[in-house]
């Protein structure tokens, strides 16, 4: 037992020298007995000194070295290719032919200069034959460019250093942007007015390539993806072969790329070398524009760099490109789990806080990158405004889904709920029910603490069912509580007071105003100085019509005098307290102490017409 396991180890090597010897007694002379064996990397060859010397500089200086002892033997350390690429080039040496294919010219390439088949020791000589190769077959298509690279990858430094790898590099750039502008041109065509323009409903065939570019190593995918760019390849070619590149080459793509992941990842069991550098790879080679890749496709890569703890400057770059995008965010885009300590929260908020203030900075710069033409739009719903709208809205979700954390501290809670500016919720309905969740969570809350979460909240905004449920919610503090009724028994007053108004009698000014007032609150300053604009020509408008009313009224008033002076009858009363009804506009607007007419002078007024048609009567 003992002795069958002492020898297994060399037979490898014995059996490869083996059949290196019966490959070589198919094509050797069989007459002329071999005066000089090769070793190469555990093969041996029983060759001849004339043919390879005729060829092979290396060798024909290693036997020159050596005459006197005449030299039987030599071992050709770290050859490249092998034993297997030094049978070509001992086939070559001998004029045996053999097909030159993208599978072995860049094995070719490199065997002919380390054994220094040159040009300056044998006209066409493998150097020569495997260059021309390269530069007339394999650069004029894509696919055998793309095998080529493959066969570099254990063929480097000295693949780089004859500029094998940069050639193929280059023609596939050059050949990707090529079929790309073909593509676009196939999908011209002309509408009818005669006009050019580009089919978009047209499938685009120009990026077959993105397929045959995922068997690189990342190493080379990265270097052809920056001559890409760099020659002009549409950033969505490029943003779809990262895609596609990354879900086949991290292996880990289930707790990787899951955005509802929950469970914590052990990263030692995680082969997470290869891993961490593809995820840097493809972070720095994403493009700058917008929307080139899908924001679930951000999110993936930022959730798998906190797994893998990839540097501090991928995941700011990457924090950086959601932010520039967040109002098209779903809610389990930012459910990104939390790979540290078991203390920890269960959802990373840190790292949407910090996404969170990039948007929030952002949206301030472009604020004050706009002059003052952008000020002269009447649109009520800006990009901005309409972003940071949906953002509000997400974050609000966002709250609600981590507040029942017990691990959850209330300074994150609150950091994260104010850091969008006042403006961006026009209703407090989210933010309360997040709020109430994150109470009925952490009932140990002191009263403090409980009125400091809670000064969040504008009653005021919250929407009628809303106000109900809150006025009634034991969780909030007293104060709150007090709040909330105040604000739904001045809005039941404006209720009461609009419905018992006569159309048009109401004060539709001051309405409008209020209305008006709230929604300026809501809105951004750009938005909000569009908004005054509308509004003040709203109250020139109102301020014309009632100058217009007033001139009625003064004419009235000048037939009244009349009438008082021609009659003293009871008709005269009759007309006299019509005119008095009529004037009850002027009573409701100026109302002191309220925006609104109250119940009481309504009724006041009701009673006084009432007498005075009794006394026409």
């Amino acid at each position: 037992m003992d002795n069958k396991h002492q020898h297994p180890q060399p037979q490898p090597q014995l059996s490869l020298a083996k059949s290196s010897r019966q490959r070589c007694n198919e094509w050797i002379f069989r007459d002329v007995p071999s005066d000089i064996t090769i070793d190469v990397n555990g093969g041996t060859f029983a060759l001849h000194k004339f043919p390879l010397v005729s060829r092979s500089g290396r060798i024909r200086k290693l036997v020159a070295e050596h005459r006197d002892s005449d030299i039987s033997r030599i071992e050709l350390l770290n050859l490249p290719g092998g034993a297997e690429t030094f049978e070509l080039a001992a086939k070559f040496c001998y004029g045996i032919n053999f097909e030159i294919t993208s599978a072995n010219v860049a094995q070719l390439c490199c065997v002919s200069d380390y054994l220094e088949m040159t040009e300056d020791f044998s006209k066409d000589n493998l150097g020569s034959r495997a260059e021309e190769y390269i530069d007339c077959i394999v650069c004029k298509n894509l696919e055998m460019c793309v095998e080529v690279l493959q066969q570099c990858e254990s063929l480097l430094p000295l693949a780089d250093e004859l500029k094998i790898v940069s050639r193929c590099i280059d023609a596939v750039a050059s050949k990707a942007c090529a079929e790309q502008i073909a593509s676009s041109f196939s999908r011209l065509e002309y509408s009818s007015s005669g006009r050019l323009h580009m089919n978009k409903h047209t499938k685009c065939e120009g990026d077959w390539w993105i397929e045959d570019l995922s068997v690189l190593r990342f190493d080379l995918y990265q270097r052809v993806m920056t001559a890409m760019k760099c020659r002009g390849v549409r950033p969505e070619s490029i943003g779809a072969s990262l895609m596609n590149y990354a879900q086949k080459e991290l292996t880990k793509k289930s707790s990787l790329w899951n955005p509802t992941t929950q469970a914590k990842v052990d990263l030692v069991s995680v082969p997470s070398g290869h891993e961490r550098q593809v995820v840097e790879t493809i972070i720095g080679l994403l493009p700058v524009e917008k929307l080139a890749v899908p924001i679930n496709f951000l999110f993936g890569l930022l959730r798998s760099a906190v797994m893998l703890d990839c540097t501090v400057a991928c995941r700011l770059d990457l924090e950086r490109r959601i932010a520039s995008q967040l109002d098209i965010a779903a809610l389990d885009d930012l459910l990104i789990p939390s790979f540290r300590h078991a203390g920890d929260t269960l959802f990373d908020v840190d790292t949407v806080h910090r996404i969170l203030v990039n948007f929030a900075q952002q949206d301030d710069s472009e604020d004050e990158m706009d002059d003052a033409s952008v000020f002269e739009s009447d649109s009520p719903h800006s990009p901005s405004q309409t972003a940071l709208l949906k953002v509000a809205k997400l974050v609000d979700n966002y709250l609600a889904e981590i507040a029942p954390d017990a691990n959850l501290k209330l300074a994150k809670f609150m950091v994260i709920a104010e850091t969008l500016p006042s403006h961006a919720r026009t209703v407090h309905d989210g933010l309360y029910r997040a709020i109430d969740i994150y109470l009925k969570a952490h009932q140990n809350l002191s009263d403090s603490d409980k009125k400091r979460l809670c000064k969040m909240i504008d009653f005021q905004k919250l929407s009628q069912e809303a106000g109900a449920h809150a006025a009634q919610n034991e969780r909030l503090p007293l104060q709150s509580i007090v709040q909330v009724l105040y604000f739904e028994q001045l809005r039941l007053r404006n209720a009461l007071s609009c419905s018992y108004g006569d159309e048009e009698h109401k004060p539709v000014h001051q309405s409008w105003r209020i209305s008006s007032g709230a929604l300026s609150a809501a809105m951004s300053p750009r938005d909000n100085y569009a908004s005054l604009r509308r509004e003040n020509r709203e109250l020139k408008l109102e301020l014309a019509r009632l100058r217009m009313r007033l001139n009625d009224l003064e004419k009235e008033h000048v037939c009244m005098k009349r009438d008082m002076v021609k009659s003293h009858s009871r008709k005269f009363m009759s007309s006299f307290s019509r005119k008095i009804g009529k004037l009850s506009f002027f009573g409701h607007s100026s109302s002191r102490g309220s925006s609104s007419p109250s119940k009481n002078s309504y009724r006041t007024d009701s009673k006084v017409i009432e007498r005075t048609c009794a006394s026409t009567d």
